[in-house]
């Protein structure tokens, strides 16, 4: 004997096997056959309106005196109503995709059909049709035809989606961005949006696009009730300000963010509602963006400009940034091959009109520079090419004081003996108390770049120091991602490091319109915002991936922080000033500093030392050289003596008012 809940399941498998053949079979349809199903269906749905609307007029379900004249519309006007509905094209409405704009065609079509039963009515008096039964058979068949279309498409959805496990996830945003996103994943298979979360009071409680919309506060309780590991942004035009607390917020449960692209990427056509991608690590170190002052770029505006290290991080973001600014000849100087290789197919691509020259060569080689330069009549150099992984320059001092501190001297020797007009250094942060050969070279470096402004008179050499940026190799925030992706442990060096972190398109931005404002022998500071600790950076990233954090406290959870020690030349905190204050400048994110100019005859003879004992590979000499040369290098000792963790930053960008009306 058949027990009863084989006979179910065995019922629930029939039905299933059903379903799918029914969903092979509606799939398995042209277009033309789907069409030839609807035209009897709204014929009949023509027919049966208008004896309901009669129906409806006279009190009775069977209004047969009505039609002893009649009959013949019942006929004739479900043939009309099929023609004008074809001339409407209703027929062109994909069902399973109709909104608004497929209502709007069948209330056409029903206003129509309405009217031409009211007029066959006033030509034939015999017909006997009430006056009020055309506007009863127009509400309701367009009722009747909205009605079974999306009768239609939900059983069609239902069809394609049995079996498929779609991940529910809330949206955040419940405006138009929001209903667009809604409608997206409804006609996908990925995602199942279950409600609306909206920072608007007026909103919450009500129903968009059939979901409810809850206010943040909610998030926990929904997370629970509908078992969510997914949140969807839907705020393309907030403020970055705004968008940080809310990512902030986020950040602090294991669900997995991503976002919609911007409305700037959404109005140009770059990205579209359905192109959801990770929140980035930038979101949560967001800063109001500054819009660019065009009066700033005549550095590179019309001009013939050179960039060194054009194939990494920074110089790659300056080369964009400069091919879309008007300059007229672009030279993109690369030791690299590949990254040479990879910007110049980049630059091609965008079709710009600016004239580019891939040019591979290492800055250390003066005559190489010398003959590129007089070539293509370089006015602007923005040397950005630097080793800066101060692990690998701690462990490869010659060579790094070699590209970073020699090189910068040939770039300098280049732009005064060619009559270059502008030479921009991309310094760092790591040149200001260095603790580290890589922060020692680029001081140095920083120096000859003011001993150059001192000797020459029409080239004007500047610097601009700033700390890290998100992206670029070498950064600590790939590194995270990367560690997250193959399930951890992350590596943090030390619990109280922090970091100043600006995004690469900005400090490029910065950069460009920096040396626009450079008198000779500047040193610019850009401004980084807030500290960021790396510790709690990595905890964001963990829970913004929609993972755990694995420590005492959750001994179950997926990622693990492993403490591995300071590196050999590594700070606790970065900084931006040598000594004194920042002075404003025309760029409220751009500041001067008011640094000490080096002396000339001195550092010049002891960088002859430096280049014969990196060319003899005496490293003990280049040490000594080094430690003598930049008074404050504490090598592998940090807090240098005396030196004390900064202040917050609105604090040390403060401007000495007596200083700045002077200047």
């Amino acid at each position: 004997m058949v027990s009863m809940p084989r006979l179910r399941d065995a019922a629930r498998d029939g039905r299933s096997e059903l379903a799918d053949t029914l969903h092979s079979r509606i799939n398995s349809l042209s277009r033309i056959q789907k069409k030839l199903i609807l035209v009897p269906v709204d014929a009949l749905l023509v027919a049966l309106s208008l004896w309901a609307s009669v129906a409806i007029r006279l009190g009775s379900l069977w209004p047969g005196f009505v039609w002893m004249r009649g009959w013949w519309l019942l006929l004739v006007l479900p043939l009309l109503g099929v023609i004008i509905f074809y001339s409407v094209g209703l027929y062109r409405v994909v069902m399973r995709s109709m909104g608004r704009h497929g209502a709007w065609r069948m209330l056409q079509g029903a206003c129509l059909l309405s009217l031409v039963l009211s007029s066959l009515g006033y030509f034939d008096n015999r017909l006997f049709i009430p006056r009020s039964t055309p506007i009863i058979f127009g509400l309701v068949l367009a009722s009747s035809l909205i009605g079974i279309r999306m009768l239609g498409r939900s059983y069609y959805r239902w069809l394609r989606e049995r079996g498929a496990e779609r991940k529910p996830v809330l949206i955040y945003g419940a405006g138009e961005s929001g209903m667009q996103l809604v409608a997206s994943l409804d006609a996908a298979r990925e995602f199942r949006a279950v409600a609306f979360l909206d920072d608007e009071p007026s909103l919450v409680g009500n129903l968009v696009a059939g979901r409810k919309v809850h206010a943040p506060s909610d998030l926990d309780r929904l997370i629970e009730r509908y078992g969510v590991n997914d949140i969807l942004l839907a705020v393309p035009s907030i403020s970055r300000t705004r968008r940080k607390e809310i990512v902030a917020f986020l950040s602090t449960r294991s669900l997995r963010v991503k976002t919609i692209p911007s409305m700037v990427e959404l109005v140009s056509g770059i990205g579209t509602i359905d192109q959801l991608r990770n929140v980035g690590v930038e979101e949560l170190l967001g800063r109001a963006a500054v819009d660019p002052d065009t009066d700033l770029f005549t550095s590179v505006r019309g001009r013939s400009v050179m960039v060194t290290g054009a194939g990494g991080s920074i110089g790659s973001e300056l080369c964009r940034q400069i091919a879309v600014a008007g300059a007229q000849r672009l030279v993109l100087f690369e030791i690299s091959e590949f990254s040479l290789y990879s910007i110049e197919r980049e630059l091609a691509d965008l079709g710009s009109a600016v004239e580019i020259h891939a040019v591979l060569g290492s800055v250390c080689d003066e005559r190489r520079l010398e003959q590129v330069v007089r070539r293509h009549q370089v006015e602007t150099i923005f040397h950005a090419a630097a080793y800066k992984h101060v692990p690998l320059v701690e462990a490869n001092p010659l060579e790094g004081i070699r590209n970073n501190t020699i090189g910068t001297e040939c770039v300098a020797n280049v732009a005064e003996c060619c009559g270059v007009t502008r030479a921009i250094l991309v310094s760092t942060d790591k040149a200001v108390r260095p603790t580290s050969v890589m922060g020692a070279s680029k001081r140095m470096a920083e120096k000859i770049f003011q001993r150059a402004h001192q000797r020459c008179e029409t080239t004007i050499f500047s610097m601009v120091r700033f700390g890290n940026v998100m992206g670029s190799s070498g950064s600590v925030i790939p590194l995270f991602q990367k560690q997250i992706a193959v399930g951890g442990p992350i590596t943090v060096t030390h619990p109280e490091v922090i970091r100043y972190f600006m995004t690469i398109p900005e400090a490029a931005q910065l950069v460009i319109q920096a040396a626009s404002m450079a008198g000779g022998g500047d040193v610019f500071l850009l401004d980084m915002g807030e500290a960021v600790s790396i510790l709690d950076l990595a905890k964001r990233m963990i829970h913004l991936s929609g993972l755990d954090l694995k420590d005492e406290e959750s001994p179950l959870g997926d990622i693990e922080i492993v403490f591995t020690g300071l590196r050999p030349g590594e700070k606790l905190f970065e900084e931006l000033l040598v000594d004194g204050d920042a002075l404003p400048t025309a760029h409220p994110k751009i500041m001067r500093s008011l640094d000490s100019v080096v002396g000339g005859v001195r550092i010049e003879a002891a960088l002859d030392e430096l280049r014969a004992a990196v060319d003899n590979h005496d490293i003990e000499t280049t040490s000594q050289l080094l430690e003598r040369l930049v008074e404050d290098y504490s090598p592998n000792c940090w807090p240098a003596p005396g030196v004390k963790a900064p202040p917050p930053q609105s604090e040390r960008n403060r401007v000495n008012s007596s200083e700045a009306a002077r200047a």
